[in-house]
């Protein structure tokens, strides 16, 4: 696309070809150096649809579809939506904790409130609909509730919610009129045996009356899976069941940014209309694609096993997305040294690990977010060795 020359190069196959002049063709005088819609290349848009309903096996409409620059910026264009005051309160947007940072950034840039809700981390990390409720309720007197993210597979926990937790929520949701903010940005990174990625919105129109008909935003991106352009900034976001009016408001919203990066929205196409059965680059990208999830499969395997494999370090099954998080048990020594301080704790451990990992404590249990690498495990290994017994008991000092 970038290139249109390389049309007439034998090297690239014909359906290759084709869908590069199929984008070309939508663009603007046929260049992607051309503005496109404020929504997005219109056949990039159908292409984005059709993947949804082969995904979900239920109908999808273009019209429904914004492509984004990356998914972030689709994020902070619903919080714009969102963002109005009523009844004298500022907008609430529940968040999970541990929570992919962008949302908590993008909530307090809005002047939002955020409503943090806790995972369970016992029962791999689901949403648990009492605490939720709990967190919500707290949460009214300072400000008006408005949306519910939902990210699955779950950043940083690397967890994958099941389908019946997915009704827990979407119930929830309906009976808190809640609009639902799906992260879906991993969907295709699900690494554990017998786990399967289920969308918000399949599970939305499979429970009926009255759910189906829920307000729902569903997120996905070029940046994540086995693509991984994250550079390109190419996302894209469905939104269904919005109001006529509050659309026709978003629209407006989004007609001022001109329009998101051409070259993001043709990444958006490589992950949406990838090679069919049949088709001349078919065995090619399904062996490139499969060697790719079975190396991440591999690296989430070892991750997990050498972790669970310390001393005082617990990490769940590392089911889906590219991070896991184990739970190291810090001796008493290093929190008093750290005077039982968050911010104290948080940088002795980025001290010792030589990296600023993400970090949540709970009495003497310290959650680190860390990628799927072996880049940190060494250095936690050497820290748990050094402060842990055998039993997985605190060494005393």
């Amino acid at each position: 696309c970038a290139y249109p020359a390389l049309m007439t190069d034998d090297k690239f196959p014909d359906d290759v070809k084709k869908r590069a002049q199929d984008i070309l063709n939508g663009c603007g005088g046929n260049s992607v150096g051309a503005y496109s819609d404020s929504t997005g290349i219109e056949i990039i848009k159908q292409h984005v649809a059709q993947f949804i309903e082969r995904r979900d096996g239920y109908p999808a409409n273009p019209s429904d579809i914004i492509l984004s620059t990356g998914a972030s910026e689709a994020v902070k264009t619903v919080f714009s939506m969102l963002n109005y005051i009523r009844n004298g309160k500022p907008p609430g947007i529940m968040v999970t904790i541990p929570q992919y940072p962008l949302y908590s950034s993008s909530i307090a840039e809005c002047g939002m409130h955020q409503i943090n809700y806790y995972l369970d981390e016992d029962n791999d990390w689901a949403l648990n609909i009492a605490e939720m409720k709990k967190c919500l309720n707290e949460s009214r007197t300072y400000c008006e509730p408005r949306a519910l993210v939902v990210i699955n597979p779950g950043n940083p926990t690397g967890s994958v919610l099941t389908h019946e937790n997915i009704k827990e929520i979407i119930k929830f949701a309906y009976e808190e009129k809640l609009l639902l903010m799906a992260d879906e940005v991993y969907q295709d990174n699900v690494s554990a045996s017998g786990m399967q990625f289920h969308s918000l919105k399949k599970v939305m129109m499979e429970m009926g009356e009255p759910y189906k008909n829920m307000e729902l935003v569903s997120l996905m991106s070029a940046s994540k899976g086995y693509v991984g352009e994250s550079g390109l900034r190419g996302g894209y976001a469905e939104i269904i069941n919005l109001d006529p009016d509050v659309k026709k408001v978003l629209l407006n919203c989004i007609s001022s940014r001109m329009c998101p990066g051409v070259l993001g929205q043709v990444a958006v196409d490589c992950v949406v209309n990838t090679p069919q059965k049949g088709e001349p680059s078919y065995d090619l990208f399904i062996k490139e694609k499969t060697a790719v999830f079975e190396c991440l499969k591999e690296h989430a395997s070892l991750v997990e096993k050498t972790f669970n494999s310390m001393k005082g370090v617990k990490c769940n099954i590392v089911a889906g997305a590219m991070y896991a998080f184990p739970r190291l048990t810090l001796p008493e020594k290093a929190i008093e040294k750290a005077k039982v301080s968050y911010v104290t704790i948080k940088r002795a451990c980025a001290d010792v690990f030589r990296t600023d990992l993400g970090v949540a404590r709970q009495q003497q249990m310290v959650t680190l977010v860390t990628p799927l690498t072996f880049a940190h495990a060494q250095p936690i290994k050497t820290y748990a060795d050094r402060h842990v017994d055998g039993n997985k008991n605190i060494k005393r000092h």
